[in-house]
């Protein structure tokens, strides 16, 4: 059973640059007597973790360093059938996640990681997701920026309107922010292969089930800049398939929900340089050669230092309307800000998502779940604590 596990939770990849900065989180703000352990391939460099995290915390001097590979199954599976929950940062998660997922879901132990990548979400669901019904576990994917401030933010603007009313939410994202090496590797495997992400998104949508009498969609209607006093660009990233897949599980979304997920940019100029740097980088991304070059702008480990993350934040503006019925034209505008979104803010709300999924007092759930279905308020009640902004305008 979950509950006689030797840990509440293990952080797997505390090595690497955002789990490290995981790791620093939980040593400050994991409860006093919190059971917890880190995890990794490397034993000096975990050892050099734990040093670190006992100037922090010196409850941390003593905390269980675990041996593993991510590609050694046998090492996985004790890992998990040891914990309540299991989180990890170590990504591209196509290339080293499923065996992690394939042995939570048969210990029945909850599960959380930070991927975008969409075709690891739907090839674990198509793999795991019975299974994990089975045992009880939760396997929450995209517990970062992609895809909590959209996911949450969507959930937390659908609370505000009318319940039983076909709706449409929108989301504009606005950031400052830059680049880890794992966070590049992982777009640069995206990119790679769009016909391989293609195949396995309609074998998902083949075996899925649909919610009855329910309509669930993303939407990508162009937006008039008047509504957000700039320019907004259809945003393709994970983030709308997770808040749809939210809307379909849950009825408080209503009978006709759709998704609009936009970056927001203020001058047309801006605007035209991403769309061409986009184009450019999937250009690149699929040519051997230029790939190479690509993946070598930063490794896997390396991020933006403490001063460079001061100085980045994001906002997203939700913009929520009842399109039909009686209450027809209400609308309500969110936000959801918070400070350095790839990294400082990732490696808090991956925390705090470990930390709400071993201790809260959660809906009853299994398989594979977004973060709305699986933690909804009582996240949103931890991210607000720990200086994440939800808010109505």
């Amino acid at each position: 059973m979950a509950g006689d596990r030797t840990y509440d939770f293990v952080l797997f990849g505390a090595t690497g640059f955002t789990g490290g900065l995981t790791a620093e989180y939980l040593a400050e703000h994991a409860p006093p007597g919190a059971r917890w352990a880190l995890a990794g391939r490397n034993r000096a460099k975990l050892e050099a973790v734990r040093e670190r995290l006992a100037a922090v915390n010196e409850a941390c001097a003593d905390l269980p360093l675990l041996h593993a590979d991510a590609a050694d199954a046998g090492a996985l599976r004790e890992i998990a059938e040891s914990a309540k929950v299991v989180v990890t940062t170590v990504g591209p998660y196509l290339k080293h996640g499923e065996p992690l997922v394939a042995a939570c879901a048969r210990a029945g132990t909850d599960y959380a990681d930070l991927t975008g990548e969409p075709s690891f979400v739907d090839l674990m669901y198509l793999r795991y997701h019975e299974e994990a019904v089975r045992t009880g576990a939760r396997l929450v994917h995209a517990c970062g920026f992609d895809s909590i401030p959209h996911d949450l933010g969507a959930y937390f603007t659908v609370k505000q309107l009318p319940e039983g009313s076909p709706l449409r939410v929108e989301g504009f994202l606005r950031l400052r922010g830059d680049l880890s090496g794992g966070t590049l590797h992982s777009a640069v495997g995206m990119m790679e292969d769009m016909r391989a992400m293609q195949r396995l998104a309609a074998e998902r949508d083949r075996v899925e089930r649909r919610p009855a009498g329910r309509r669930i969609r993303v939407s990508r209607r162009p937006v008039p800049h008047t509504r957000i006093g700039g320019y907004a660009l259809p945003l393709p990233t994970i983030d709308p398939l997770i808040v749809t897949r939210s809307a379909a599980a849950l009825d408080r979304y209503g009978p006709d929900f759709s998704y609009g997920h936009y970056l927001a940019v203020r001058r047309p100029t801006t605007a035209a340089a991403v769309i061409a740097g986009s184009a450019a980088m999937m250009a690149l991304a699929k040519l051997p050669q230029t790939r190479s070059l690509l993946l070598k702008y930063r490794s896997p480990g390396e991020g933006p230092g403490p001063e460079q993350r001061a100085r980045h934040w994001f906002k997203v503006t939700f913009v929520g309307e009842v399109t039909e019925g009686v209450n027809a034209g209400r609308r309500v505008v969110t936000e959801v800000s918070g400070g350095d979104p790839g990294y400082g803010e990732t490696a808090k709300m991956l925390a705090e998502s470990a930390l709400c999924l071993a201790y809260d007092d959660l809906p009853q759930t299994a398989g594979q779940v977004t973060t709305a279905v699986a933690m909804g308020d009582a996240l949103i009640d931890r991210l607000v604590k720990a200086g994440i902004s939800f808010r109505v305008l």
